[in-house]
């Protein structure tokens, strides 16, 4: 795996002073917390992409690639997969990754040996890698096997996450920490954003919540999800197709 670029975005809070207000020409640097005002929905789904894992990943550049799986196959009807697992993988309670954590996915797994699956579907379907990478599809055990164990989780409203050291995915994760929080109100996400309380936040637009000199919508100002602190670097690719890359905030506006 390799960086996006050399302008990268970094971590926000304590390191987020060590960049230009602009995020303009800066190496990235470890440290800080990522915190973040989201939607009930998008709360969620942030969570698990940071405590877990899927089979597969939408990488940065939109590409599909391995994640827990490192190869798959399918036979000719697409009706028949299989998964090679990722070897040495921990569960951050440091039991292994094996194939008995995939069983729960709703179809028939077999386990072929502890690092390999099969995948019976009921109908064809290519798309099944693709799939897989999607929220709602990680896998869960006890605990996860991502890159930002739970140190906090309160009544689904408020996240806090630690990066995990020795994690498989050497160069991720250059936040410390990370933080959600979760608000019904576009508004208030707005005026957490607005009052320096966060540093991203789900709103729709700038107006009435920040002066666009200082921060930026993505993926662009007619269509914005998301609004991001420009003392936060975003790199080139992020904001044209994957604003937040599937809500994996802390982890892959680094990685290609």
């Amino acid at each position: 795996m390799t960086r996006i670029d050399r302008r990268a975005l970094f971590a926000s809070g304590a390191a987020a002073a060590l960049l230009a207000a602009t995020g303009a020409s800066a190496l990235p640097q470890r440290g800080g917390r990522l915190r973040a005002a989201l939607s009930p929905e998008l709360f969620e789904q942030a969570v698990a992409a940071t405590v877990y894992d899927n089979l597969t990943e939408i990488a940065a550049d939109g590409t599909l690639r391995g994640e827990l799986a490192t190869e798959w196959s399918s036979d000719p009807d697409a009706r028949v997969w299989r998964f090679t697992l990722r070897d040495g993988v921990t569960f951050h309670d440091n039991k292994p990754f094996e194939a008995s954590a995939v069983s729960h996915l709703p179809w028939d797994v077999q386990m072929l040996d502890p690092l390999a699956i099969q995948i019976n579907l009921d109908q064809p379907n290519p798309s099944l890698p693709y799939l897989l990478a999607q929220p709602g599809f990680e896998i869960r055990g006890a605990t996860g096997t991502g890159l930002y164990k739970a140190q906090k989780l309160d009544d689904g409203r408020h996240f806090i996450g630690t990066r995990v050291a020795d994690h498989w995915k050497q160069g991720a994760g250059w936040f410390d920490s990370v933080e959600f929080v979760q608000f019904s109100a576009d508004h208030v996400r707005g005026e957490a954003l607005r009052d320096g309380l966060v540093d991203v936040a789900d709103v729709i637009a700038l107006d009435g919540y920040a002066d666009p000199r200082d921060f930026q919508a993505l993926p662009n100002a007619h269509a914005a999800t998301h609004i991001v602190s420009r003392s936060v670097t975003v790199p080139v690719t992020v904001g044209k197709s994957w604003p937040l890359d599937n809500l994996r905030m802390a982890e892959r506006w680094w990685m290609a």
